[in-house]
């Protein structure tokens, strides 16, 4: 499948490939209005000079980009917003409150993520993590909204995938960026790739460690009731048939939590799990229509089924 590094969505908006790990799996969106711009999600420190280039094709003057908005800490979606705000003399970064500590002083990110990939690791595939000054990030509460040039750029808690998260309305495109709220539609399992009878497919992310399926749930109806038009994914792109998919996301949501308490408390419970959760993927896809292989379901998802089970089974250990 071909994916373009730069795709304009309409409304202004453009969708930019991270390239994280691979083509098509992670993205951040830059928003144009009245010659201003907003940056969605970052991508990793690496993305950096690709965000930069196309503020340089479009025109748009460094110092007019106004707002970079991490949808939460993660470094595929904060990793690079150190780098960002150095090259953006202007901007303020928009955090959660439970984020916002952690970009003024990364240092925890960086052992968290160190302890997972060691140093070398962390450095290929996520690059410099580094700190903003404190007076250019701006902590917000729900329902704040913050005006780009005119446009009103909503912020709503979104807790669920985790509890340092929010989305962005904007009503103009009628739709959300919702980071990782929305769950995860990566283009490899859409109909016109894979053969399905459904446009999209939608998948949790559970990742470690704040998965709160009721929460979650609670926030796709926040979502919903806006009665959005489209979902900016960071996983990946925008998807429009967005009433079924929200029904979709929490069939799957109720399915994880079934699965992790029958599998979760057995000795091979990642195994055990882990496997499950591959099955029910494919299972749905097959019943779809869909000509994919197990196999490619694995490696389409190979990352998600990894760390959607690590979260999983930390949920159920602490908070189930």
């Amino acid at each position: 499948m071909q994916y373009q590094e730069f795709t304009d969505l309409g409304h202004g908006i453009t969708c930019i490939d991270t390239m994280q790990h691979r083509a098509g799996l992670a993205a951040c969106y830059l928003i144009e209005h009245q010659g201003h711009a907003a940056l969605i999600d970052t991508g990793h420190s690496l993305c950096t000079p690709r965000i930069l280039a196309l503020l340089e094709q479009k025109g748009i003057a460094l110092k007019d980009v106004d707002y970079v908005m991490p949808t939460h800490v993660h470094l595929d979606h904060a990793g690079g917003a150190g780098n960002l705000m150095q090259a953006l003399p202007n901007a303020k970064l928009i955090m959660h409150p439970r984020g916002a500590r952690h970009m003024a002083d990364p240092s925890k990110l960086i052992a968290g993520a160190t302890a997972v990939y060691g140093a070398e690791g962390l450095k290929q595939q996520f690059g410099e993590i580094l700190a903003t000054d404190a007076e250019r990030i701006i902590s917000i509460e729900d329902g704040d909204s913050f005006s780009l040039a005119g446009r009103q750029l909503e912020i709503r808690d979104t807790p669920g995938h985790a509890k340092h998260h929010y989305a962005v309305w904007d009503a103009v495109s009628r739709g959300w960026f919702t980071g990782d709220t929305f769950g995860i539609s990566y283009r490899e399992t859409d109909a016109t790739a894979c053969g399905s009878t459904q446009q999209h497919y939608l998948i949790p992310t559970s990742t470690p460690v704040q998965f709160d399926p009721e929460a979650w749930n609670n926030t796709i109806d926040m979502l919903m009731s806006y009665k959005p038009e489209r979902m900016f994914l960071t996983h990946f792109g925008m998807v429009e048939d967005v009433a079924s998919l929200s029904i979709e996301l929490k069939r799957k949501l109720h399915e994880y939590v079934l699965l992790t308490r029958r599998h979760g408390l057995a000795e091979n419970a990642h195994t055990l799990l882990k496997g499950a959760l591959k099955q029910l993927h494919t299972d749905d896809l097959a019943r779809l229509g869909a000509q994919l292989s197990a196999e490619q379901v694995e490696q389409i998802y190979a990352v998600d089924l990894e760390l959607n089970t690590q979260g999983l089974l930390f949920w159920l250990e602490h908070a189930a």
